[in-house]
């Protein structure tokens, strides 16, 4: 692990040679540093890797103290390929100076500089606007990406600084206008692009928080995780968007033990859900309420852990080209696999496991029906869904009969998923 990729700034101006691209990452973590959430910030990790350095535009963390703090160290530390600079967010309060250092600061690369701008509280700071109207003023710079958390007032969203303090802003950099060629912030599970006073604004919070809606215009389906790569080329600044696919990281599982174990874990923590499942539906028919709802609350963390050890191993499509990947499974179990077995207990005589074979078959073949209509995620139309708790056939509203055609359940105690 190399702790020293991500930086402690301890000066206000800092010289880089060799820097002709940095990467932006914003928000990976202010929803958690679990590991199904940070896989998406590894994957935006080994993008920004091509880049000269690495900037992370604010909330690195849940919350501003040292557990977190040398968490997002540790994890960073082995997966960056690059210098990693940071930026305050409105989450990374309490210790952040003690690991980061300054929260107002300019690289000085060879053809551009970045000014990073505390906004975390809403307000920019004196030190930061100082900085940024001194680097403005030197000679030798002649583009400026000027970067902080919280957005600017913009045409997008409500959820920004006020206008008074955008025009403490504008009033830093108006004598040298023409040098800011970028406004860049994050804060907002999203993407957008607009133009305020006359300069590109790029919002990114793509980096590692769950995308979601922002506004009618910007919902959560049109934008994917991604990364800002900016890049100077003739001397010329530029940018481009990069979006991080659903496998966007592979390190682990390409160790085949680690892989081996995983799947091993993965297994292990779904036999516990089970098992504590099962037992709380037990506890709930005896009338001991507590016990149930403790095992419940069990076998869901188990469940989470296992989430957390099979992102590491998944390999997901892109997401308009998941569902038709799941149909041969379906299809493999109940042509080959659960036929194969129900006859070896039939021929051995294991009626109970003969039984739940031919339930499962049958199930597995309404599971492949449906997810074939449902390839077409634009068209699907299905409200319903009806589960029998006693075998586990699946039914739409067209076909739930009053009695499980496979078992004989009675349809009152269907579960339902519907939408509502």
């Amino acid at each position: 692990m190399n702790s020293q990729k991500m930086k402690q700034v301890n000066e206000p101006v800092i010289r880089l040679n060799n820097v002709h691209s940095i990467g932006i990452i914003g928000d990976p973590g202010c929803e958690g540093l679990g590991t199904y959430n940070m896989k998406v910030y590894a994957g935006a990790l080994e993008e920004t890797g091509m880049d000269d350095l690495t900037l992370i535009v604010g909330d690195l963390v849940p919350a501003g103290t040292r557990h977190y703090y040398e968490l997002i160290r540790q994890m960073t530390g082995v997966l960056a390929q690059n210098d990693i600079y940071t930026l305050r967010g409105n989450h990374d309060t309490g210790a952040y100076t003690e690991y980061f250092g300054l929260k107002n600061y300019a690289l000085l690369c060879e053809r551009f500089a970045v000014v990073v701008l505390d906004n975390a509280a809403r307000t920019f700071e004196e030190e930061g606007l100082k900085i940024l109207s001194e680097v403005l003023s030197m000679e030798e710079v002649q583009q400026v990406i000027v970067a902080f958390h919280i957005p600017v007032p913009n045409h997008f969203i409500l959820n920004c600084v006020s206008e008074e303090e955008f025009s403490r802003l504008q009033r830093a950099y108006e004598p040298w206008k023409e040098k800011v060629k970028y406004l860049v912030c994050g804060h907002v599970h999203s993407r957008f692009e607009d133009q305020v006073d006359g300069i590109p604004l790029i919002c990114t919070g793509g980096g590692g928080a769950m995308i979601e809606d922002v506004s009618k215009e910007i919902r959560s389906s049109d934008v994917e995780h991604h990364v800002v790569h900016f890049y100077e080329k003739n001397g010329q600044l530029g940018y481009r968007i990069a979006n991080l696919p659903e496998d966007c990281y592979s390190r682990e599982r390409r160790d085949g033990i680690l892989n081996q174990k995983l799947q091993e874990t993965v297994q292990g923590e779904l036999m516990a859900h089970l098992k504590y499942l099962m037992f709380a539906e037990r506890a709930k028919r005896r009338g001991m309420d507590q016990i149930a709802n403790l095992f419940q609350a069990l076998a869901a963390s188990e469940y989470y852990h296992a989430r957390n050890f099979y992102s590491v191993l998944e390999r997901p499509a892109a997401f308009l080209e998941s569902v038709p990947s799941f149909i041969p499974g379906e299809k493999f179990e109940y042509e080959k696999m659960y036929q194969m077995l129900g006859d070896y207990a039939k021929e051995h005589r294991y009626p109970l496991a003969e039984q739940a074979f031919s339930a499962a078959s049958a199930a597995e073949k309404e599971h492949a029906a449906l997810l074939t209509k449902a390839a077409d995620m634009e068209t699907f139309a299905e409200d319903a869904v009806y589960v029998c708790p006693i075998c586990g056939y699946v039914m739409t509203s067209a076909s739930a009969a009053d009695r499980c055609p496979v078992c004989g359940g009675p349809k009152h105690q269907y579960e339902v998923y519907e939408i509502k």
